[in-house]
């Protein structure tokens, strides 16, 4: 008889023991001739050594298959320890899935460019409306990337500016007052990390989440380090984020241009690295459009509607201007007589 301790890693345990143990009742059902204590993160095993080489075996599949899914039942334990057929990906490109345990892929067409850009590229400029799933489908590769161990942190950041709304005196210390910033960040990890998990990378800076003026003299090295909002950057402020960068780092860059909240008369520096960095090799561009959204229907007829006034209203500028010409022209015909 030999006893074992078996640190389940990367997962939060309740998810494999189930509720009430019950998917850890079905296991110790399934290996009869071993004790098995569950507590905390740590399985500890009392039996035969062969049948304990088979059961670490079998509870790595178990943990693996959590990582990986977010989720598990009691048939998936079953079909796992008696080496039957186990859920299986219905699509080559999903990235991770969520705490549902529903996939998380790209659901259009650029959606899937800015997948491939990730994959090709160190640097990518994901841009376009509200809506097109440029942030979530962002992170979602950074956590892919933390759970498969290609990156070591996740940093997420974004620029603190108020979108047209004077939000006055904030309360509280630091994190407190920089937090409503940062909060779609927030929501985005946690619809793919369990909370327990999410709370403990965040302790240990595995997971970090600033505001873009924290990231001035850092040099950030293996990890995927995002930028949201980037319409909202001064030139010099994304210049300075993109020179950030360090050794096996990947950057995600994304922003709506028609979105920005800077003060009157600042130019988005988003806008103006888009034409500087262009033909730069290494660095990919990807457009999205209206036909990306996947948020409520009505995103889409709300960004549709803006975009045909943006249209009008040029179009009337346009027509104003060339009738204040015609004036112009005639007013000194006039005067010449």
């Amino acid at each position: 008889m030999i006893e074992k301790h078996i640190v389940l890693e990367d997962i939060d345990p309740v998810m494999l023991y189930g509720v009430n143990n019950a998917h850890l009742q079905v296991i110790k059902g399934l290996y009869p001739k071993l004790r098995i204590v569950a507590r905390d993160n740590v399985l500890r095993v009392l039996g035969d050594e062969e049948q304990m080489a088979t059961f670490e075996r079998q509870i790595e599949k178990i943990r693996l298959h959590v990582l990986k899914y977010n989720a598990i039942g009691e048939e998936d334990i079953i079909n796992i320890i008696k080496g039957h057929k186990t859920q299986e990906d219905t699509a080559k490109d999903v990235v991770v899935y969520n705490l549902a345990g529903r996939p998380i892929k790209s659901r259009s067409e650029n959606q899937q460019m800015l997948i491939d850009a990730y994959e090709k590229d160190d640097m990518v400029f994901a841009i376009g409306p509200a809506g097109t799933g440029k942030t979530y489908l962002s992170i979602a590769l950074a956590v892919k990337a933390l759970k498969e161990k290609t990156a070591k942190k996740i940093i997420l950041s974004r620029p603190a500016v108020e979108a047209g709304e004077k939000l006055g005196f904030l309360p509280g210390d630091m994190k407190e007052k920089i937090d409503p910033y940062l909060q779609p960040l927030y929501d985005a990890l946690e619809d793919m990390l369990p909370t327990v998990k999410l709370q403990d990378l965040m302790e240990k800076n595995v997971i970090q989440i600033a505001p873009l003026a924290f990231m001035r003299g850092r040099t950030l090295s293996d990890a995927v380090v995002i930028l949201d909002e980037a319409q909202n950057t001064t030139s010099a402020q994304i210049r300075m984020f993109l020179t950030r960068m360090g050794m096996n780092t990947k950057m995600i860059i994304t922003g709506d241009l028609t979105q920005v909240d800077l003060p009157r008369g600042t130019m988005s520096g988003l806008r103006e690295t888009i034409n500087i960095l262009k033909d730069v090799k290494g660095i990919s561009f990807v457009y999205m459009n209206d036909k990306d959204i996947v948020r409520n229907k009505l995103v889409t007829r709300i960004v549709k509607a803006y975009e045909k006034a943006e249209a009008e209203n040029k179009l009337k500028t346009v027509h104003n201007k060339n009738q204040q010409d015609i004036n112009l022209q005639d007013n000194e015909s006039i005067d010449k007589h």
